[in-house]
């Protein structure tokens, strides 16, 4: 009886050994993957559409934030970035992008700033025989970013803008630096909330 509870014994030592062997590796891997881990569950209730990394600031700050005009705003704790290069005009309807850092909440916003015109906006954009019209109002800051998602395509394709006032449409965005400019924009904006497009 006992050499047959031996012949039919499923953890023989050698499998009792290679199961030990499996667990060792399996928990050193998922220790050591752990480690590598960047993408962590963000439980803290945070809106984290907007947040700056320390790092992503400081980069804009001291590298990119050379190309902007500077408006330190003391009253709501918030630094305007108007890119140096766009147009300035005292009478034609123009439309700039502004990049706000937000200090106080590490975060970045961006806002659609019409000039010589109100709002709501109406913005054409034309490329290749094609052809949309965006409407856009004033609004929160995620409206603002789902605007300028909706831009992104057309500023990339080096589309012809053009606003709408009074029933006519006069041309943004149209000279090379300006067009330039808004991809800079653009790309610094996205870099600084870590959102690579």
């Amino acid at each position: 009886m006992s050499e047959r509870q031996k012949s039919n014994d499923t953890l023989s030592p050698e499998l009792i050994k290679i199961l030990k062997i499996f667990v060792l590796i399996s928990l050193g891997l998922v220790i050591l993957l752990s480690f590598f881990n960047t993408k962590r569950a963000n439980n803290s209730g945070d809106d984290m559409t907007f947040r700056m990394s320390s790092s992503s600031r400081l980069y804009f700050l001291n590298i990119k934030a050379i190309k902007y005009d500077r408006e330190s705003r003391s009253d709501a704790g918030m630094a305007l970035f108007r890119h140096g290069k766009r147009e300035v005009s005292e009478n034609i309807p123009l439309l700039d992008l502004v990049i706000i850092l937000n200090s106080q909440k590490d975060e970045a916003y961006l806002y659609l700033e019409p000039g010589n015109i109100d709002w709501p906006l109406e913005i054409r954009a034309s490329q290749g025989g094609k052809e949309q019209i965006f409407h856009f109002q004033n609004t929160n800051n995620s409206e603002f970013l789902d605007y300028v998602r909706k831009l992104q395509p057309w500023i990339i394709a080096d589309a012809n803008f053009e606003i709408k006032k009074d029933s006519a449409w006069s041309p943004i965005w149209s000279k090379p630096k300006e067009k330039e400019a808004l991809k800079s924009i653009v790309e610094d904006y996205f870099r600084l909330i870590d959102e690579r497009r």
